[in-house]
């Protein structure tokens, strides 16, 4: 931790996060600790690819949202997080542009799904962790796609305050959703090249 002067063994704060060299590694912080996140070619391609299904489902629906991601970030109960897709306003990614911010408030999220990256840290920060701090901050729809052995999501609608399991769909499968807008895909496209 060569940007976290003074305090090699944390606590860390925001200060830490920002001071850290640009070394092609992401950090988000949680509790006062850094967690490197993990990537490799596959994770970062469906993630793009991930972008790239909501975009185009938010042309074909005119729905005025920006779909963005890492290395942007979303404040939590707990930290910071950089969730590898996630859909804001138009109004809202408009306001952070013109404020020069990366970073964005939980509520103003419409949703945000974390590609899940198997025996890592990282998996059981995804599946567990942070569907208590995305539902504490009020995001509508949290999406787990896990890419082995093919594609796979699993869709999570905010309930009460809590996430339920709304729907699952395998490679080979047709996801349609009405919310956060409307769109139909099938989760192959994660792992297509082009």
């Amino acid at each position: 931790m060569g940007g976290t002067s003074g305090r090699a063994h944390g606590p860390y704060t925001l200060y830490d996060l920002d001071a850290l060299p640009e070394e092609g590694r992401r950090y988000e912080l949680a509790d006062g600790w850094l967690n490197e996140l993990p990537g490799d070619l596959w994770h970062d391609h469906a993630a793009d690819q991930l972008k790239a299904v909501l975009k185009e489902a938010a042309s074909h629906a005119n729905a005025d949202v920006h779909v963005a991601g890492a290395p942007q970030d979303v404040t939590t109960p707990a930290g910071v997080r950089k969730p590898d897709v996630f859909a804001v306003s138009r109004d809202t990614a408009r306001a952070a542009l013109e404020r020069r911010t990366r970073t964005y408030y939980g509520p103003d999220l419409i949703l945000v799904a974390e590609i899940v990256t198997p025996r890592t840290v990282s998996e059981q920060i995804d599946r567990v962790r942070k569907v208590d701090e995305y539902a504490a901050t009020g995001i509508p729809h949290y999406w787990l796609v896990d890419l082995e052995p093919r594609p796979t999501i699993t869709l999570l609608e905010l309930v009460d305050g809590r996430y339920e399991v709304t729907g699952r769909a395998r490679s080979g499968e047709t996801v349609t959703l009405n919310h956060p807008y409307p769109m139909t895909f099938d989760p192959a496209r994660l792992s297509e090249m082009d």
